[in-house]
């Protein structure tokens, strides 16, 4: 995998010789977890890759919130 990333992420984009190691370690870092977060399918989100079920989760919380709201109201 690493050797894989290596190869498509920085030796084909970048002339590594002039990067410091720092620079490198920021680079796949970062790609790393973009694609962690952002792009990886996960079977255990039905499919989702986790930024999406992460938002679907915090959109479920609103309304939650604006259904406990109105029961208020409606109790009063």
């Amino acid at each position: 995998m690493w050797a894989r990333i290596k190869s498509e992420l920085l030796y084909e984009r970048y002339d590594i010789e002039e990067m410091t190691t720092d620079e490198r370690r920021t680079i796949i870092w970062r790609y790393f977890i973009g694609y962690w977060n952002n792009r990886r399918i996960c079977s255990a989100n039905d499919g989702h890759p986790p930024v999406v079920r992460r938002q679907q989760y915090y959109e479920s919380l609103k309304e939650a919130v604006q259904s406990t709201k109105s029961l208020r109201k409606m109790c009063q």
